[in-house]
């Protein structure tokens, strides 16, 4: 499932500088190749800015960290855009482990926190690993947060693990006639993993953005099947040394999409803490400051605790997400529809997406409506877009109740994915 490729970043904290505190500036980077492998290091001449609550060592070899919360800021370039693991050797000197994570883009403009590693508890046992994290080329301002406790820190390392690949083919569909037509679909009637010409996997655990528990496996049948006419993706609990595992499947590198009728007919688990999806995500998204700017259309989305666990009834969501509304400013165009026994009945969720606007529909009948032209950030749908699954667990909104400790699998199964435009 792991790819180590041959590009490998590493920020050794682990300097012999000079007692750092707030207002230093950040640290530059050193170019070194080592065994075949280009690096990237903080210069043993340079400071770094923190918070006041790290001091160095004695004998130079790592960053000390007081009882109260802190950071560290540094700027890195990283040589080519996609998914790294990160490596953080950290260890906890108290009793108590210390929460930690890193935040991309310090300095972006719209005063966001980019979490790119979900919380990273740093134990006796030292280093850690978060996989999957998101990052473009070129250079990047982290910053590493520290919460209570005592911590010693010795380095941060970034391996590349899986290129970004751009989407070689974009489906332009039709809008203007009189009937739709099917021009792209996966009844999933094979047996075995996904058809791999149509999908992609997304991988990690790095808390897409929502603090969620699971890790989204590569190929893995456990978690990703064709069986009997359905998709079944299926989220694990403690399953191979993961809290949870999943997928996430996309069209994104495979084929993209700009206009057309989107379909999902699926149903959707019951139990507290799932977060089933069915969406479309800009084919410009490379890392999290691409987002919402790319734009994103959610056409079924359900969370399992505003489900009844005996009938299935329960709700889906459709939401616009874009630079003019997103949750940021709190004023994302949402609505949502009551659908009887999601979990026992297959039901059908469409988005009918034309230059003009964008529907979406529950078995047939218009709920949401989005048309805002008024101006490039509220309207960047008329570029591509890529079609995505996923079950996700936990998570700022599937988590907000909590997460059934009784749950040990969870199984999201979908019938078909179907791409039409009209003639």
């Amino acid at each position: 499932m792991y790819r180590k490729s041959i590009w490998n970043l590493i920020l050794p904290v682990l300097l012999p500088v000079a007692m750092m505190s707030e207002g230093c500036k950040s640290g530059a980077i050193d170019k070194t190749t080592e065994t075949g492998e280009l690096s990237f290091t903080v210069s043993a001449s340079k400071s770094i800015t923190n918070s006041g609550n790290f001091t160095v060592s004695e004998d130079g070899n790592s960053l000390l960290k007081t009882a109260e919360p802190g950071w560290l800021t540094f700027d890195i370039e990283v040589p080519a855009p996609g998914r790294y693991r990160v490596s953080l050797d950290a260890e906890a000197t108290g009793a108590a482990p210390v929460a930690c994570w890193i935040e991309d883009y310090i300095d972006n403009k719209d005063g966001r926190s980019f979490n790119i590693t979900g919380e990273i508890l740093a134990s006796k046992t030292g280093t850690s690993l978060i996989d999957g994290s998101p990052l473009n080329k070129g250079v990047h301002k982290i910053k590493l947060h520290a919460g209570e406790g005592s911590l010693t820190v010795k380095n941060i390392k970034f391996f590349l693990f899986k290129v970004h690949t751009p989407t070689p083919v974009t489906l332009t569909q039709a809008t203007s006639g009189t009937q739709w037509n099917l021009v792209w679909s996966d009844e999933f009637n094979g047996s075995g993993l996904p058809d791999s010409t149509k999908w992609s996997y997304d991988v990690g655990n790095w808390g897409w953005g929502n603090n969620e528990l699971q890790y989204y496996t590569e190929s893995r049948v456990e978690n990703a099947r064709q069986e009997d006419g359905n998709l079944i993706i299926e989220a694990r609990k403690n399953d191979n040394g993961m809290k949870w595992s999943s997928t996430r499947l996309t069209t994104r590198g495979k084929q993209t999409f700009l206009y057309g009728k989107i379909e999902f007919r699926a149903k959707v688990p019951t139990g507290r803490g799932t977060w089933s999806a069915g969406w479309l995500l800009g084919d410009e998204y490379v890392d999290e400051l691409s987002w919402p700017y790319c734009g994103e259309v959610d056409i079924l989305e359900n969370v399992g605790y505003e489900m009844d666990s005996i009938n299935g009834d329960g709700k889906t969501h459709a939401s616009i997400h874009c630079g003019a509304y997103y949750f940021k400013l709190n004023n994302q165009p949402t609505s949502i529809k009551d659908v009887k026994n999601m979990n026992g009945e297959f039901h059908t969720y469409t988005a009918e997406w034309t230059p003009e606007k964008i529907d979406i529909l529950v078995d047939g009948v218009k709920y949401f409506e989005y048309n805002d032209h008024s101006s490039a950030l509220a309207w960047p749908y008329n570029k591509a877009q890529n079609i995505i699954i996923n079950l996700a667990m936990g998570g700022g909104w599937g988590g907000a109740k909590g997460v059934d400790q009784t749950l040990t699998s969870q199984k999201y199964i979908i019938d078909y994915v179907r791409v039409y435009e009209k003639k």
